[in-house]
């Protein structure tokens, strides 16, 4: 998952240093590089909360008895 996480993240790093390259479409082709690293971003904490909530027992920070 780390390499998945690691490609959008460069590749949407890249679409925002590229978008200063295209003549067209400039603003569409930088938020599809924002929407790329946010998403690199936010997924490995999404997918960790959803893991958490369907197997509590991992969840070693619970104050619950």
């Amino acid at each position: 998952m780390f390499v998945l996480y690691l490609v959008l993240f460069l590749g949407g790093m890249y679409l925002m240093g590229f978008a200063f390259n295209v003549t067209e479409y400039e603003g569409l082709v930088f938020i599809g590089g924002l929407l790329l690293t946010s998403l690199a971003v936010g997924l490995p904490f999404a997918l960790g909360a959803i893991e958490r909530r369907r197997d509590p027992e991992k969840d070693s920070g619970s104050a619950r008895p």
